[in-house]
């Protein structure tokens, strides 16, 4: 039955989150319950620039910022920083991801605010960490996968190093911070006090090279480098997407019945017992001619053929999916991840659901984005006790 209630329920967040890597955080934070308060400048945060473009670039900041409402506030004038000291004292939680020292300068960092209220959990996302001699580094999705040796892996050996297509850094740290800040509310919950957590960038990047470090590891005069895409420690085998008639499909055989099966599947049984292919360890030094074997097959079928001969034999494999049957895909939608609403700016919009499922409990259902400074009367009231003019002289003042 989902008839409790959503874990967070009850707890306020104020997110000062920027762009994606907050915002995400956020936004899993509101999915699971939380009463968030997205706090943006009177101008709006970085993404609106993009928002007033119009189009595609404005999607980001729909799918980040839904079941969150919004309000304005200048932190750099002194009665924004008093209001901002103001909402953290009726918060358990705020979350930023600014530059190091940029909140303190402003008057309202981790320890002003913690000294008011000794039960905030503050939460900061960084690219380098809040110590450390390259804290002050400027820090972007594509910085952080260079910095962190992410490029350097990714990529063919015959051609320049690139960078992985989606925003990994963001939301990988993203995906950390919340982490952070639910592991710090429990300690709360038997101890009484918040504490500052923080994720740097660069930091949740680095476990995801596990396989080239592990080679690396072993062959540290002479490493791999990028692997295209083939397993990025040529450690199995096979394991590439392979070209088909209608695209490309994804095989691995992460051991030797994998490989068996694989075998069954293509109606070349032989191959099992193939000296070249026996063990994995006799196929990683024979990758091109695995490769070649299952590419040989796979080119004159389509991927739901493959899929089909693949499944049929439990053989780990997926058909390449264009981003446009991602958003279609039955599985995704059936089980919510994927949630179509109505926008009051964009019109009819994919956004996501999140990724962690409370058993027990009803999906929280998608709200529209808020435009910056619309839930402004609602929350300053809700929380401050502001009413009418009061905020109205703010907004003229343009504190909020």
């Amino acid at each position: 039955m989902a008839d409790r209630p959503p874990p967070l329920a009850g707890v306020t967040v104020i997110d000062l989150g920027q762009v994606y890597q907050g915002p995400y955080a956020g936004l899993l934070l509101a999915k699971a319950g939380a009463n968030v308060i997205k706090v943006e400048p009177p101008h709006g945060e970085p993404l609106r620039a993009r928002e007033a473009l119009g189009g595609g670039a404005s999607l980001p900041l729909a799918m980040l910022n839904s079941n969150k409402r919004t309000i304005t506030l200048n932190l750099k004038s002194p009665r924004g920083a008093e209001l901002m000291r103001a909402l953290a004292r009726k918060a358990d939680v705020l979350l930023e991801n600014f530059a190091p020292g940029v909140m303190h300068k402003l008057g309202v960092g981790a320890a002003v605010l913690m000294a008011d209220n000794p039960r905030l959990i503050y939460a900061s996302a960084t690219g380098y960490g809040l110590t450390g001699p390259e804290r002050d580094n400027l820090a972007m999705d594509i910085t952080i996968q260079a910095a962190s040796g992410a490029i350097a892996v990714t990529g063919f050996a015959d051609g320049p190093p690139v960078k992985a297509g989606p925003a990994i850094a963001d939301f990988l740290s993203g995906t950390h911070l919340y982490g952070a800040i639910v592991t710090a509310l429990y300690e709360r919950e038997r101890t009484g006090l918040g504490r500052l957590v923080e994720v740097a960038m660069i930091e949740a990047m680095f476990p995801t090279l596990a396989s080239s470090l592990g080679m690396l590891h072993t062959n540290r005069d002479n490493p791999i480098g990028r692997t295209g895409n083939r397993h990025s420690g040529l450690a199995v085998s096979p394991y590439n997407v392979y070209a088909c008639q209608d695209g490309w499909f994804a095989i691995i055989c992460n051991n030797d019945e994998h490989w068996a099966n694989l075998c069954t599947a293509m109606g070349r049984p032989e191959l099992a017992d193939d000296p070249r292919f026996a063990r994995n360890s006799d196929r990683v030094k024979n990758m091109a001619a695995t490769d070649a074997a299952v590419e040989a097959w796979a080119s004159g079928l389509t991927r739901a053929e493959i899929f089909e001969a693949t499944g049929a034999h439990r053989v780990p494999s997926a058909p390449v999916r264009e981003l446009t049957e991602v958003l279609d895909n039955a599985h995704m939608r059936g089980r919510g991840m994927i949630e179509d609403i109505d926008h009051p700016r964009l019109g009819r919009i994919a956004v996501p659901g999140s990724p962690m499922r409370y058993h027990g409990t009803a999906q929280t259902p998608a709200t529209p984005s808020a435009a910056a400074g619309q839930d402004n009367a609602e929350v300053y009231r809700e929380l401050l006790g502001l009413v009418g003019e009061e905020v109205e002289a703010l907004r003229r003042e343009g504190v909020i």
